[in-house]
């Protein structure tokens, strides 16, 4: 269970594959967390579905307000735009890196390790992603695998991560599980 544990979601502003937010974010509230939307800016951040746009989230903090220190883990929904928009806001990779550096767990779908990358905390890990981002992880000394769900803990934290919604029924299991630990 999660209870009086604090979970951030970082998204960008608009490009966030829906489903990979909203999926783990009810997980998260099932387990008794609460869950809160960081974003780069105040307002609402837009969420996708593939490439049409769907829904919009309000932002709970932005990353210039909170740090590592307030939650207790940190989830990075997927989605093309979305973690190609964060891995260039140096606030925001700085916030998801601040999870490393403090041992917290981090679960992070899909195209979503493009922002792991960026914060250089990949090296020596094994992790899964949406099949194209393979070799930028691999380059940043990941080991890649092909699998629904990969829990790595040869590191200073629990890194969860799933390549693609289809996988989201154990992302959000291996994820709230981490978070609980």
């Amino acid at each position: 269970m999660l209870e009086n544990k604090t979970i951030a979601f970082l998204v960008a502003p608009e490009g966030v594959e829906q489903v990979e937010l909203t999926e783990p974010w009810q997980a998260v509230k099932q387990a008794g967390g609460t869950p809160r939307l960081v974003s780069t800016s105040p307002g609402q951040v837009q969420g996708f579905n593939h490439l049409d746009k769907a829904d919009t989230f309000a932002v709970d903090a932005t990353v210039d307000d909170v740090s590592a220190a307030d939650f207790d883990g940190l989830v990075l929904p997927g989605g093309v735009a979305n973690p190609d928009f964060l891995r260039t806001v140096p606030q925001a990779v700085r916030f998801a890196k601040d999870f490393f550096d403090a041992g917290k767990p981090v679960a992070a779908i899909c195209h979503a390790p493009w922002t792991l990358v960026e914060a250089d905390v990949v090296r020596d890990r094994t992790i899964t992603s949406w099949p194209s981002l393979r070799t930028d992880l691999r380059n940043a000394g990941a080991t890649w695998v092909d699998k629904e769900v990969v829990v790595c803990e040869s590191g200073p934290n629990v890194l969860v991560s799933s390549r693609k919604p289809d996988d989201l029924k154990a992302f959000c299991q291996a994820a709230t599980d981490a978070f609980g630990a």
